[in-house]
């Protein structure tokens, strides 16, 4: 896990097995997720604790579905919550430890976790809609975000996707009481829009079987 700022708490992380050519890396594509709204269940109080932690129904077991691919899976959350002192960072990385096992346990994995504890305030470059955590991430696990995915399930995921050169998925499975002015601002922003990660997974596993079949039949 990786928590952006000043100070970061890291647990052990499956770093990508890179491909070599002529003595250089191959960069991944990968999947980057939002965490709540798009793999547990958002919160306005925000999640505090593991009891407040629950998944959005079909998310883990498509994750064990993309895990089967070459996609690398990484989580970037904005964890404003840090921030504002109601919960501490301790208890950030249990909740996200938990996840990643529980999405783990079910066949699927998890490459990298990459949190931002700042608020709005604070003027960060990690916050979304700031890319800095999928800029970070890129650099330790070797990514190509031009060949990259990001899902999430409000604007600032669409806004940090298209900063960082990526393709953005915007979910509609975020908090109810906002979820019509984020669409709306997801669509004029050319996202691809789906009921949920489940779906949006599908879509991607879809395409990628397309450029495949296409490449081959060439």
């Amino acid at each position: 896990m990786r928590l952006s700022g000043p100070r970061r708490a890291a647990f052990a992380l499956r770093l990508p097995v890179y491909a070599y050519n002529r003595g250089m890396p191959l960069l991944r594509s990968a999947v980057f997720l939002d965490r709540d709204g798009v793999i547990i269940e958002n919160r306005a109080d925000y999640v505090k604790s593991l009891a407040e932690r629950k998944f959005i129904p079909g998310a883990v077991e498509a994750l064990a579905r993309l895990a089967k691919t070459d996609w690398l899976i990484v989580i970037v959350t904005n964890q404003a919550a840090i921030g504002r002192h109601i919960i501490t960072r301790e208890a950030a990385e249990a909740i996200n430890e938990n996840v990643v096992q529980t999405i783990v346990a079910a066949g699927g994995r998890v490459d990298g976790v990459y949190v931002c504890p700042h608020t709005p305030d604070d003027g960060c470059a990690c916050r979304k809609p700031a890319p800095g955590l999928l800029w970070q991430a890129a650099a330790e696990l070797g990514i190509d975000l031009g060949a990259s995915v990001m899902i999430g399930d409000a604007v600032s995921d669409v806004q940090a996707a298209l900063a960082a050169g990526v393709r953005p998925i915007f979910v509609l499975t975020g908090l109810a009481e906002r979820l019509a002015a984020e669409l709306a601002q997801a669509r004029q922003l050319n996202a691809a829009i789906y009921p949920d990660l489940a779906a949006a997974v599908r879509h991607i596993l879809e395409r990628e079987t397309a450029k495949k079949t296409q490449a081959r039949d060439a």
